[in-house]
């Protein structure tokens, strides 16, 4: 039985944030443990071949929820990232901070220390951004922010066509203003993916006092009496730590994991037959995620990305990649988009995500034709849902409901969404390059039960489950971590992954997650303290 000073279980991108930051210090011994393997596949690190990696279903792992009515009786299907990286090695790059509105909320919510004035310091810490440096960027940390790679012509449309409706063009989404519609910078460098593991991982790795370990899975979190002192892994091997626990595995493993090793809802644990260590009614509560509903068009050209990962189109693409890392495969797919207030709030409540093809849902095949998707979601879900345990098995799935869409004003924002998605592809800059509308059907907007029906057959998730460890205050009987993301009832074990956020941020959440995981090391490491 080997012993650490940190055991880091999950090697995605919280991760390997944690992983790297703990290491730094080389009288300390670090342990990363890893599911998946390591991120070698060569469709990890070319921008554009992402979807290969969800196709393949190796380097990612799709958590299935419960069939729901809220959904027309389907499931919710979930990828997440299953390698080193995790969804910053297979996820489509973009680099968005959310609100402000969205981390001063969070303290209404009675978390201290996390406004949106105490968290940028630290996002400017990580990033080495390409083009801005200013009061809202750093150019100095390890995740490289690139501009576009390619800019597809219907991205380009798209970005004209929006602007004929009204919305502005906004250069820069992490700035002093959200709305607004443009390209997305990316976490690219020279073309390639910079994932978390390129990031912070690659220079750690070197380190002796480093040691990582893939394949391997967390059967559960072992304790001295209310500490945490290592963890055993489904193979029987067992790991100890002296110092701390931190769990990475993301909002559906990691709450699985806490309640099979005894952290959880009493009456639901004992019911399992699992012995109570802290009995914390929230684990796996406060479920949260972004929810999108294409509009898709038919172009009358073949001008997308319709066919072009096949024979010989494919071969000339990876030909001019792999010699002047130029063309179509530097494109992170999802180049374009934007924020938009569809509920005149004040402040955007739904992001478009364009792809210069049409698409597939997770339950049914893309339309096989040239074309374009404009996906809104909503982001600032009101509905919420479950993580659970089957049994006490730790080979047994987590018993999942996402809750999407139980709330009916989640469905309402999501229309409106599809009629400014609509207004968009029906504006001149898209018109001229559009044969027909394929979703929805023509006309199913002026029927609102059709339409309503629309949304809950087509709504499906855009990979950024959140909140089911959520931080709060003492009061908060449902809130998992303190300010300073520790378990409560335990010691010596800290939650540094999406798991921790009280509500989704307002965009993706790959740059936010990272955020936390670095002030997770820096509460660990006496850097920072909020206090409880």
């Amino acid at each position: 039985m080997e012993n650490f000073d940190y055991i880091v279980v999950g090697g995605g991108s919280s991760g390997c944030v944690a992983a790297s930051r703990l290491s730094e210090d080389p009288g300390v011994r670090v342990l990363l443990l890893e599911s998946g393997r390591n991120d070698t596949s060569k469709w990890i690190h070319i921008p554009a071949t992402f979807f290969k990696i969800l196709e393949k279903g190796v380097d990612s792992t799709a958590y299935v929820g419960e069939p729901s009515e809220a959904l027309n009786n389907r499931p919710a299907i979930v990828p997440q990232g299953h390698v080193i990286g995790g969804g910053s090695s297979v996820n489509a790059m973009i680099y968005i901070r959310g609100q402000s509105q969205d981390y001063d909320s969070w303290g209404q919510m009675g978390v201290k220390g996390w406004s949106f004035e105490e968290v940028l310091p630290v996002f400017r810490s990580l990033e080495n951004n390409m083009r801005h440096s200013d009061e809202f960027h750093g150019t100095e940390g390890e995740l490289v922010v690139s501009e576009k790679g390619y800019g597809h012509p219907l991205s380009w449309a798209f970005i004209r066509a929006a602007q004929e409706v009204g919305i502005p063009y906004n250069e820069d989404f992490n700035g002093a203003e959200q709305a607004g519609v443009g390209f997305y910078q990316s976490t690219t460098s020279e073309n390639r993916r910079w994932s978390a593991a390129q990031a912070f991982l690659r220079k750690a790795e070197k380190r002796p006092n480093l040691q990582i370990l893939t394949n391997r899975r967390v059967a559960k979190i072992i304790f001295a009496g209310k500490r945490a002192s290592g963890v055993i892994l489904e193979d029987g091997a067992s790991y100890t730590c002296t110092g701390e626990v931190v769990m990475c595995a993301g909002a559906i493993e990691t709450p699985r994991l806490l309640q099979l090793s005894g952290i959880g809802k009493a009456a639901e644990l004992i019911e399992h037959g699992i012995d109570v260590v802290s009995d914390l009614p929230g684990v796996g509560e406060n479920y949260q995620d972004h929810l999108e509903s294409t509009v898709q068009g038919e172009t009358h050209e073949p001008i997308s990305m319709y066919k072009e990962d096949k024979g010989f189109a494919a071969f000339k693409h990876m030909l001019q990649y792999l010699t002047t890392r130029t063309g179509l495969l530097t494109s992170n797919v999802v180049e374009c988009g934007g924020f938009v207030d569809v509920s005149d709030k004040g402040i955007p409540d739904l992001q478009f995500h364009v792809l210069p093809l049409m698409v597939a849902g997770l339950d049914r095949p893309a339309i096989e034709a040239h074309g374009i998707a404009i996906g809104p979601n909503l982001l600032r879900p009101e509905s919420r849902g479950t993580v659970k345990l089957r049994s006490a098995n730790s080979k047994d799935s987590a018993l999942f409901n996402s809750g999407a869409l139980t709330d009916p004003a989640d469905v309402e924002i999501l229309m409106r969404g599809i009629k400014k998605g609509i207004e968009i592809l029906e504006a001149p800059s898209l018109a001229k390059l559009i044969k027909r509308r394929m979703m929805p059907e023509p006309g199913i907007e002026n029927d609102d039960d059709a339409f309503r029906d629309y949304v809950r057959q087509t709504a499906k998730t855009i990979f950024h489950p959140s909140g089911t460890c959520k931080m709060g205050s003492d009061t908060d009987k449902m809130a998992v971590l303190d300010s300073e993301l520790r378990v409560r009832g335990v010691q010596g074990l800290r939650v540094a992954d999406a798991s921790a956020m009280p509500s989704l941020t307002s965009g993706n959440t790959n740059a936010p997650t990272m955020m936390i995981a670095e002030r997770c090391t820096r509460f660990m490491l006496g850097n920072e303290a909020v206090g409880a």
